[in-house]
C-alpha cells in the first residue's frame, strides 16, 4: 500500500470515536448560520482534545487516554441511502487528484526506474469518508450515540422551556418505536444542555442569569454557556480571519446533514451537503475485460447506482457558489478558544464520567453473570432472548446470519462494554470482552455478531500497548469471509479489509496485504475494486524485492475499474503509471492496449495532445496486432487528430507518424526522364532513378570524366573540378550544394514504408519547400516561406492518390520545376493521410474513397556521414552536412540528347557493324566541344579525319560492305599490295589519352534545336560473353564561363565466338632478299573456326590477310591449305608511318589503311601497347645491358590483320557479316593469338615459415633469345653425285653464313667437331667429317654477315645432316660465352649418290 499521512496507530482510534448527537433550537441554529456553519460543523475543528484525559477502569486503575476525539453530528432520523453514500464516496475520490508538479518517488527495481506517487490522498479521503459514513447497525455499538447536546439560544423568550422541548424531542426520537434510526448506545443517554450567547447582539447579563438557572436545574456538570459571535459580520473584510473549517467541510460527511423537524417521517430525508470540489463526472466507456481493447460505452454501468453521477456542470456551479463563502466570519480567536474550552468541559465533566459509569454498570452485570451456573445462565438467555431461534447445525450455518438479539441480551451487554472500552482506548479490557463475546456468538451461531466480535478483537489485540500477543490475522480472515459470504454485507467486509491491510502494511507484510485487498475486488462496486487494486499494486512495488510486473498489471486492472466507475482522471493516471513498466520491453500487445486506453481517456478529458501522442505510439511501433485491430487504431487516431486540427485550422501542419519515411534512402535526380526507345532509335541510357547504385561503375564514370577534363585542360585537372552528379543518394558525396538548371525538373524519390497490415492512402502528395530567389544581377530577393505550391517560382507536381498496401515499402517520385535562379531547400512532404473505405469509378476513372483523412506533413531530415578525419572528430561523434535536398538553381545550360540508330545488341567476336548516332540539342543554348570517352576505344570509331580515308556511306543493297573496297586484277592474287597510313589520321595517339575521341560535328557547334547524324562503326570485342561498354559524352556551353555537362550511355553487347587466329614468325635459313642480305622471315598463320552452331553461322571465308608494320611487310603467300597459310616477309624500314601490305584471296581488295579497318587496328594496337606498358612497369628496371641487347635480337614488330566474311542464315535469309582479327607478333618463334588465352591458375605453393635469403641471381637470357643472337645458314647442293669406284673420298663444298642480329660487336667461335653423345646422333651424322680447320674464331660487327667456306668429306652414299657445326658467341665487352642453339633451324640434309 501507498504511504499514508497517519500511521495505523493513529488511524484506528480516529476512525472509532465516541459519537455525540446535537439537537438545536431554530434560534440557536440561526446564530451558528451567521458563520455559514451548522452547530456540528462549528465544533468539528475543535473536537480533538489537546491534553491527556484520565479515567478509572472497573478495577479502579487509572487509565490514560491520549488524543481523544469526539464526533458531534446532527440527529438524522433516516439511515443514509446506499446510493447517496456511493455518490459521496465517488465525489470524494474525484475531488482528490495528485497535486500539480508533485515530485514522484523514483524507485529502481532491476532494469526499471519508475516515477511513482508515494502517497494516494484520494484513497485516504475515500477511507476516511467511508468509515465516517458507515450507518449504525444493531450488532455493534461503536457508532451509536453516547450523549446528546441540547442547544438553545440566550435570545429566546424562554430558553429553559426550550431546553425542555428539546429534551422531550430527543426522548421521543430515542424511545418511540416509530424511529428505528438513529441508534443510541444505552437507554439512559447523557443529555448536555448548551446555552448559545451572541456576544455582539445579545444581553450578556440575561445570558448569565439564564445560565445560573440552568446550573440549578441541570447541575454544573450538565450544562454550559457558550459565547460566540464576538464581532459583527459586516466589519472590514480585509482582516485576516483564520478558517479551520475549510479542510473539514471539503471532506464531506454524512454526519453533516441537517435534521429537519417534521412530524411526518416520510419527510425526514437525508440531506447531503455538496462536495466543494469540481468533479469530472464523465460516462464510462469501458465495460469489457481490462485487456480487451475495443470496448463499448455504457454510461449506466459507471457506478453501482445509475443515479449517483452528478453532472460536471452542476457541480461546477455549486463550487462557484461556495467559493466566496467565509466560514466563521463572526468569530474571533477568543471565540475559537471558548469553543475549544467548551469541548474540554463537555468531555471532562460530562462524557467521560458518563462512559466510566456505564462501563462500571456493564462490568457489574458481567461479573454477576459469571457467578451464575451455565445452565441457569442459559435459561436466563432464553428468557431474555424470547423467541430466539435454537442452535442450528453446521450445514445450516449460512441461514443464521439473520439471527437478532434483543437489546437487553447479556451477549450484547458484553459487546457494549467491549465497544465502550475500545472507544476510550482501553484495548486490554476491550480484547477480553470481544473474545468472550465471540465465543458466545459462535456458540449461538450468530455469525454477523461473531464476525463483528472477531474483527474488533483482532484490532484490539494489535493496539494493545506492549503487544502482549501477536496480531491474529486469522480472526480478520474469518470475519471478512463471514461478512462477505454468509452475511452478504460487503460494506462491513470492506471495513475489515481496510483495517487489516493497514495493520499488515505496518508489519511490512505486503504480500498478505495485497492478497487481502485483491480478494475483496468484485463486480458490485467498481470504485472500491479500483482503489483496492491500486493499493495492492503499491504493496507489490513496496516489497523488499519489488514485483514490478505485478505492480503494473494491477495498476492496469485498477485503471480499468476506475474507468468503469467514471473516474477518468484516475484511470488515466493508473495507465500512465503502468506504462513505465511495459514501455520498450517487447510487450507490444500490452503496450498497444495501454496506449489505446490512454489515448481514449485523454481524449475524453480533452487532453488532445496527450491523446494524439498515445495513438501515435500505437502506430509507430512494430505492431503485432491483427489487421482489423490496426485499422481500428488508425481510425481512432485520425478521428482524434481531426479534432485537434480543427481547434487551430490556421496553425502549422502537424507531423504525421505514418507512413515511415527512410530519409537516408531519399534520392534526388536532376534532369529530364529518359525517353523510351522508338523503333530502331534508342536514346542514351544516361542516368535515371531506375538504375541501382554500383560503386565500381560510379568510379569508372568518375575516371572517364577526369580523363576528358584533363584533355580539355591540357593534361591538368583543375583544382576546382568536381565530378558531375545527376543522381544523389546515400552513397554519393553530398557535402556540396548540388547544381540544378532552370527549367529542368528536379525529381525527389521518397522511400515510404507502411508498418501496418492495413493499406494507407495518401492523397494530394507533394513536396514542401522554401526558395530564395536571385535576380539576373545575382542579388538575393526576400526569402519565401515554406510553400507547397507557387507556380511562378517553382512548379510542384502533385500525386492525387498514392496507395501503400499493408507492410509494403514503396517509393514516390515527386517533381519540382524551377523557373527562377536561387537557392531551393526541400523540407519534406505534405499529404492527406487516410484509410480506404471503398473503390468507386468517376467518369471512367477508378478512385479510392476515403473513410477519413487528415492533412499533415513529414520532414526529410538526412544525417550526413560521420566525420573521422581530425583527432577531435575521431574522439567525438560529429556528422558532416548532407546537402542533397538543398540545390542551387543556376542559369540555363545546353542540353544534349543522343540517339543510337541500328545499334546492335549481339555481334560475333571481331565483327564489324555500321550504325548511326544522332546528336540533338534540346535546350535554348548552343553547345560545343563535343567529345566522347570510353574505356574501350577499340569498340567503336567515327572514321578518319579526312574524307579520302573515310569511305562513303554504303548503299542499302544486300552485298553492302562496311569497308572501302577496290576491284583488283586476278593475276595479283598472291602478291601483296602496299599502302601506308599514320595513326594521327584516325584519332589515336593524341597526347596521353587515346580514349578521348572528338566527335566530328560539322561546325563544331550544335545550335539550339539542331540535330546531326553521324556514322559509327562498331567491332565486336575479342572475348565472348556480355560486355558493358560505357560512353561518356562531354560538351560545353559557348558562353564565357563554360560549364561542362556530360551525358552517359552504357551499351550492352553480347558477343559469340567466331574465329581464333594463331600466328608464328620464324627466321628463314635459306631465303634471301633482293640485296642478298637474308633479311626475311616466314609467317605461319592458323585460322580456327570456334563458332558454335546455335549462332546460325554457316561458314567463314578468309578474304584477305594484311600486315602492318614500320619495318616489315608481307610479300607473298605460299603453301595455302584449308586453315593454314605460310607467308614470306621482307624487311622494309620506315620510321614514321605504318606500311600496310594486303594479300587478297578474291577479286576485291579491302584497303586496310582506310577506315574502318585501320581505325580498329590502331585502337587495338594502342590498347595492347597500354597493356604492355603496364606489364613493363611492373617488372624490375634493373636488366643488364648485355641481356637487353640479346633480347632485342629476338624481337619483331609485326601485326597481322585477318579479314573475313561469315554467311549467316537468319529467318530463312542469308546475311553476310564482316569482321577482322588482329595478331600482334612481338617475338620470333613465339606463338601469338588473336583472342586472349585463358591462363591456368597457379598451383598452390606450400607456406614458407622462414625468410628467404636476399641473394640476387644475375638475370640470364633464355635459350630462345640466345639462339637468335647469331643467325646461321648453310648453303650447299641438295644432292651430290660422286663416282666412289674411282675415288673413295667425296668432298662437297659448303658455305656457312653467320649473321650478327644484334647492334653490338660479337665474338664468335665455330666448332666443327662432332658431339658423340648418343648413338642416335651417330646414325644421323653417319661417317662424314669436316676437312680442314676444326675451329674458327671471328668477330662480327653490328649486324655484319660473314661467310665461311667449309668442306665435308663422305666415304659412301647416303643421306647426311650437315647441321652439326656448333656456334658459340659472346658480346665483345662481356666475359660470359653463350652457345647459340640450332634447334629452330630446319635440318640441312644432303643426298650423296654414286655414279
Amino acid at each position: 500500500m501507498a504511504q499514508c499521512v497517519q500511521s495505523v496507530q493513529e488511524l484506528i482510534p480516529d476512525s472509532f470515536v465516541p459519537c455525540v448527537a446535537a439537537l438545536c433550537s431554530d434560534e440557536a441554529e440561526r446564530l451558528t448560520r451567521l458563520n455559514h456553519l451548522s452547530f456540528a460543523e462549528l465544533l468539528k475543528p475543535f473536537s480533538r482534545l489537546t491534553s491527556e484525559v484520565h479515567m478509572r477502569d472497573p478495577n479502579n486503575q487509572l487509565h490514560v487516554i491520549k488524543n481523544l476525539k469526539i464526533a458531534v453530528s446532527n440527529i438524522i432520523t433516516q439511515p443514509p441511502q446506499p446510493g447517496a453514500i456511493r455518490k459521496l464516496l465517488n465525489d470524494v475520490v474525484s475531488g482528490s487528484q495528485p497535486a500539480e508538479g508533485l515530485v514522484a518517488n523514483v524507485i529502481t527495481a532491476g532494469d526499471y526506474d519508475l516515477n511513482i506517487s508515494a502517497t494516494t490522498p484520494w484513497f485516504e479521503s475515500y477511507r476516511e469518508t467511508f468509515l465516517q459514513s458507515m450507518p449504525a447497525s444493531d450488532h455493534e455499538f461503536l457508532n451509536h450515540y453516547l450523549a446528546c447536546m441540547l442547544v438553545a439560544s440566550s435570545s429566546e423568550a424562554e430558553p429553559v422551556e426550550q431546553f425542555s422541548k428539546l429534551s422531550q424531542e430527543q426522548h421521543r426520537i430515542q424511545h418511540n418505536s416509530d424511529y428505528s434510526y438513529p441508534k443510541w448506545f444505552i437507554p439512559n443517554t447523557l443529555k448536555y444542555y448548551v446555552l448559545l450567547h451572541d456576544v455582539s447582539a445579545g444581553d450578556e447579563q440575561r445570558a448569565e442569569s439564564i445560565y445560573e438557572e440552568m446550573k440549578q436545574k441541570y447541575g454544573t456538570q450538565g450544562c454550559y454557556l457558550l459565547k460566540i459571535n464576538s464581532r459583527t459580520s459586516n466589519r472590514a473584510s480585509d482582516e485576516q480571519i483564520p478558517d479551520p473549517w475549510s479542510q473539514y467541510l471539503q471532506k464531506n460527511s454524512i454526519q453533516n446533514q441537517v435534521y429537519v423537524k417534521n412530524n411526518n417521517e416520510a419527510n425526514h430525508k437525508c440531506c447531503i451537503s455538496v462536495l466543494r470540489h469540481n468533479v469530472d463526472g464523465l460516462p464510462n466507456n469501458f465495460r469489457a475485460h481490462p485487456l480487451q481493447l475495443d470496448s463499448s460505452s455504457d454510461p449506466s454501468n459507471s457506478i453501482d447506482d445509475p443515479d449517483h453521477v452528478k453532472s460536471a456542470s452542476s457541480l461546477h456551479e455549486t463550487k462557484k457558489a461556495n467559493t466566496g463563502i467565509i466560514h466563521g466570519a463572526c468569530l474571533t480567536l477568543t471565540d475559537h478558544d471558548r469553543i475549544r474550552q467548551f469541548i474540554q468541559e463537555f468531555t471532562f465533566r460530562g462524557l467521560l464520567p458518563h462512559i466510566e459509569k456505564t462501563i462500571r454498570q456493564l462490568n457489574d452485570q458481567l461479573i454477576s453473570r459469571k457467578g451464575l451456573s451455565r445452565s441457569l445462565f442459559s435459561a436466563t438467555k432464553k428468557w431474555f432472548s424470547g423467541s430466539k431461534v435454537p442452535e442450528k447445525s453446521i450445514n445450516e450455518l449460512k441461514n443464521t446470519s439473520g439471527l437478532l438479539y434483543p437489546p437487553e441480551a447479556p451477549e450484547l451487554q458484553i459487546r457494549k462494554m467491549a465497544d465502550l472500552c475500545f472507544l476510550v482506548q482501553h484495548y486490554d479490557l476491550a480484547y477480553s470482552c470481544y473474545h468472550t463475546a465471540k465465543k458466545d456468538f459462535l456458540n449461538d451461531q450468530a455469525m454477523l455478531y461473531a464476525a463483528g466480535a472477531l474483527e474488533m478483537a483482532a484490532v484490539s489485540a494489535f493496539l494493545q500497548p506492549g503487544a502482549p500477543r501477536p496480531y491474529p490475522a486469522h480472526y480478520m480472515d474469518t470475519a471478512i469471509q463471514t461478512y462477505r459470504d454468509i452475511c452478504k454485507n460487503m460494506v462491513l467486509a470492506e471495513r475489515c479489509v481496510l483495517l487489516s491491510a493497514e495493520i499488515l502494511k505496518s508489519q511490512s507484510k505486503y504480500s498478505e496485504a495485497a492478497a487481502l485487498l485483491i480478494r475483496l475486488t468484485s463486480e458490485d462496486s467498481d470504485l472500491r475494486s479500483a482503489l483496492l487494486l491500486e493499493q495492492a499494486a503499491h504493496c507489490f512495488i513496496n516489497m523488499k524485492s519489488p514485483m514490478v510486473r505485478k505492480y503494473a498489471f494491477h495498476m492496469i486492472l485498477a485503471g480499468h475499474r476506475f474507468s468503469k466507475a467514471g473516474q477518468k482522471k484516475h484511470a488515466l493516471r493508473c495507465y500512465c503509471q503502468a506504462m513505465q513498466v511495459y514501455k520498450g520491453k517487447g510487450w507490444s500487445l500490452a503496450e498497444d492496449h495501454i496506449n489505446f486506453t490512454i489515448g481514449r481517456q485523454s481524449y475524453t478529458l480533452r487532453q488532445l495532445d496527450n491523446a494524439v501522442s498515445a495513438f501515435r505510439h500505437i502506430l509507430i511501433n512494430e505492431s503485432k496486432q491483427s489487421a482489423a485491430q490496426q485499422g481500428a487504431f488508425l481510425r481512432e487516431y485520425l478521428y482524434v487528430y481531426k479534432n485537434v486540427s480543427q481547434l487551430s485550422p490556421d496553425g502549422p501542419l502537424p507531423q504525421l507518424p505514418l507512413p515511415y519515411i527512410n530519409s537516408s534512402a531519399t534520392r534526388v535526380f536532376f534532369g529530364h526522364d529518359r525517353r523510351p526507345a522508338d523503333g530502331e532509335k534508342q536514346a542514351a541510357t544516361h542516368v535515371s532513378l531506375d538504375q541501382e547504385y554500383d560503386s565500381e561503375s560510379s568510379q569508372q564514370w568518375r575516371e572517364l570524366e577526369e580523363q576528358v577534363v584533363a584533355v580539355v585542360n591540357r593534361g591538368v585537372i583543375p583544382s576546382n573540378f568536381y565530378p558531375t552528379q545527376y543522381c544523389l543518394n546515400s552513397y554519393s558525396d553530398n557535402s556540396r550544394f548540388p547544381l540544378a538548371v532552370v527549367e529542368e525538373p528536379i525529381t525527389v524519390e521518397v522511400a515510404f514504408r507502411n508498418p501496418l497490415k492495413v493499406p494507407l492512402l495518401l492523397t494530394d502528395l507533394s513536396l514542401l519547400w522554401k526558395f530564395q530567389s536571385k535576380d539576373s544581377s545575382g542579388k538575393d530577393n526576400e526569402e519565401v516561406k515554406e510553400l507547397v505550391s507557387e507556380p511562378e517560382m517553382i512548379g510542384t507536381e502533385v500525386i492525387s492518390e498514392f496507395l501503400i498496401n499493408g507492410e509494403e515499402s514503396k517509393v514516390a517520385r515527386l517533381k519540382l520545376f524551377p523557373h527562377h535562379m536561387g537557392e531551393l531547400h526541400i523540407l519534406g512532404v505534405v499529404y492527406n493521410l487516410g484509410t480506404i473505405q471503398g473503390y468507386m469509378t468517376v467518369d471512367g476513372i477508378g478512385k479510392h474513397s476515403l473513410s477519413m483523412s487528415v492533412r499533415g506533413r513529414q520532414d526529410l531530415e538526412i544525417q550526413g556521414p560521420r566525420l573521422n578525419n581530425t583527432k577531435e572528430e575521431k574522439t567525438s561523434i560529429k556528422y558532416g552536412p548532407d546537402r542533397r535536398l538543398d540545390p542551387i538553381i543556376t542559369a540555363e545550360m545546353p542540353l544534349l540528347e543522343v540517339f543510337f540508330i541500328h545499334f546492335p545488341t549481339g555481334l560475333l567476336c571481331g565483327e564489324i557493324r555500321k550504325a548511326y548516332v544522332e546528336f540533338v540539342n534540346v535546350s535554348k543554348c548552343p553547345l560545343t566541344g563535343l567529345k566522347v570517352v570510353s574505356k574501350r576505344p577499340e569498340f567503336f570509331t567515327f572514321g578518319g579525319n579526312t574524307a579520302v580515308l573515310t569511305p562513303l556511306s554504303p548503299s542499302a543493297s544486300e552485298n553492302c560492305s562496311a569497308y572501302k573496297t577496290v576491284v583488283t586484277d586476278s593475276t595479283s592474287v598472291c602478291t601483296a599490295l602496299i599502302s601506308s597510313a599514320s595513326s594521327v589520321d584516325f584519332g589515336t595517339g593524341i597526347g596521353s589519352q587515346p580514349e578521348v575521341i572528338p566527335v566530328p560535328l560539322p561546325d563544331t557547334v550544335l545550335l539550339p534545336g539542331a540535330s546531326v547524324q553521324l556514322p559509327m562503326w562498331l567491332r565486336g570485342p575479342d572475348e565472348e560473353g556480355v560486355h558493358e561498354i560505357n560512353f561518356l559524352f562531354y560538351y560545353e556551353s559557348v558562353k564565357k564561363q563554360p560549364k561542362i555537362r556530360i551525358l552517359r550511355h552504357t551499351a550492352v553487347i553480347c558477343t559469340s565466338r567466331s574465329l581464333n587466329v594463331r600466328a608464328t614468325v620464324c627466321r628463314s635459313n635459306s631465303l634471301e632478299d633482293e640485296e642478298g642480305r637474308g633479311g626475311n622471315m616466314l609467317v605461319f598463320v592458323d585460322v580456327e573456326n570456334t563458332n558454335t552452331s546455335e549462332a546460325g553461322v554457316k561458314e567463314f571465308h578468309i578474304v584477305q590477310v594484311s600486315s602492318s608494320s614500320k619495318h616489315w611487310r608481307l610479300q607473298k603467300s605460299v603453301n595455302l591449305s584449308e586453315n593454314k597459310g605460310k607467308f614470306i616477309l621482307f624487311s622494309y624500314f620506315l620510321n614514321k608511318k605504318y606500311t600496310f601490305a594486303d594479300i587478297i584471296f578474291g577479286n576485291e581488295q579491302i584497303i586496310s589503311s582506310a577506315s574502318p579497318c585501320a581505325d580498329f587496328f590502331y585502337r587495338s594496337l594502342s590498347s595492347e601497347l597500354k597493356k604492355a606498358q603496364l606489364s613493363v612497369h611492373a617488372e624490375k628496371q634493373s636488366i643488364e645491358d648485355a641481356v637487353r641487347l640479346i633480347q632485342k635480337c629476338s624481337e619483331v614488330d609485326l601485326n597481322i590483320v585477318v579479314l573475313w566474311k561469315a554467311y549467316v542464315v537468319e529467318d530463312s535469309k542469308q546475311l553476310i557479316l564482316e569482321g577482322q582479327h588482329h595478331v600482334l607478333l612481338r617475338t620470333i618463334g613465339k606463338e601469338a593469338f588473336s583472342c586472349p588465352q585463358k591462363q591456368e591458375p597457379p598451383e598452390m605453393e606450400l607456406l614458407k615459415f622462414f625468410r628467404p635469403e636476399n641473394t640476387t641471381v644475375p638475370l640470364r637470357p633464355s635459350v630462345e633469345q640466345l639462339s637468335n643472337l647469331i643467325k646461321t645458314s648453310l648453303h650447299y647442293p641438295e644432292s651430290f653425285n660422286h663416282p666412289f669406284h674411282q675415288k673413295s673420298l667425296c668432298l662437297v663444298p659448303v658455305t656457312l653464313l653467320l649473321s650478327n642480329c644484334s647492334k653490338a660487336d660479337v665474338d664468335v667461335i665455330v666448332d666443327l667437331r662432332h658431339k658423340t653423345t648418343s648413338p642416335e646422333a651417330l646414325e644421323i651424322h653417319g661417317s662424314f667429317t669436316w676437312l680442314g680447320q676444326t675451329q674458327y674464331k671471328l668477330q662480327l660487327k653490328s649486324q655484319e654477315i660473314h661467310s665461311l667456306q667449309l668442306k665435308a668429306c663422305f666415304v659412301h652414299t647416303g643421306v647426311y645432316n650437315l647441321g652439326t657445326p656448333r656456334v658459340f658467341a659472346k658480346l665483345s665487352d662481356q666475359v660470359t660465352v653463350f652457345e647459340t642453339s640450332q634447334q629452330n633451324s630446319m635440318p640441312a640434309l644432303i643426298i650423296i649418290n654414286n655414279v
